[in-house]
């Protein structure tokens, strides 16, 4: 394995543990937190919930070679799916995405090959694959802040998901 897909995976790891620590936080809280309407960010828990897991799911996509457009278009009903699912539903549909990316992280031949993304608002990108699991992992983080500031807003805590934390816990 090199050094890339070591780091890679690391990182990744980061994000699958981020996404666990709030699902066991979410169970905690009352139920029909999870879906309550609210004026916020998103409008409500679940529906930032499934937004980043459509997210996450296309990216694998994208990885995979699927364009960015089709990528997209599939997020649709995705994202349908994400939503119309339970939490503990979600939370499986979290756990199955996140063993079949990392099987994609730890098979990939080269994550630092160069790679063309053609982003239907964007234009084009010449990146390459890491990238692809950087900004994964970076949309998952910035929007757990956001579902941060809505659980104070409906009047609970919400729980750290640090990377600096995941650095101890995961000695």
């Amino acid at each position: 394995m090199t050094e890339m897909t070591t780091h890679c995976l690391r990182f990744y790891d980061y994000h699958v543990w981020a996404n666990n620590i709030i699902f066991n936080r979410l169970k905690e809280l009352p139920r029909h937190l999870y879906n309550q309407e609210i004026q916020s960010v998103f409008p409500s828990v679940s529906k930032v919930m499934a937004h980043i897991y459509k997210v996450d799911y296309g990216w694998l996509d994208i990885l995979k070679g699927m364009s960015m457009k089709e990528a997209m278009e599939a997020s649709v009903q995705i994202e349908a799916d994400a939503e119309a699912a339970s939490l503990e539903e979600l939370e499986k549909m979290y756990d199955d995405l996140a063993v079949r990316f990392k099987a994609f992280i730890s098979g990939h031949e080269d994550l630092e090959k160069e790679v063309v993304l053609d982003n239907p608002y964007a234009g084009i990108l010449n990146t390459r694959y890491s990238e692809f699991i950087i900004q994964v992992v970076n949309h998952g983080t910035y929007h757990r802040g956001n579902l941060s500031a809505m659980l104070r807003q409906l009047g609970y805590s919400s729980v750290m998901t640090e990377y600096g934390l995941f650095m101890y816990h995961d000695k």
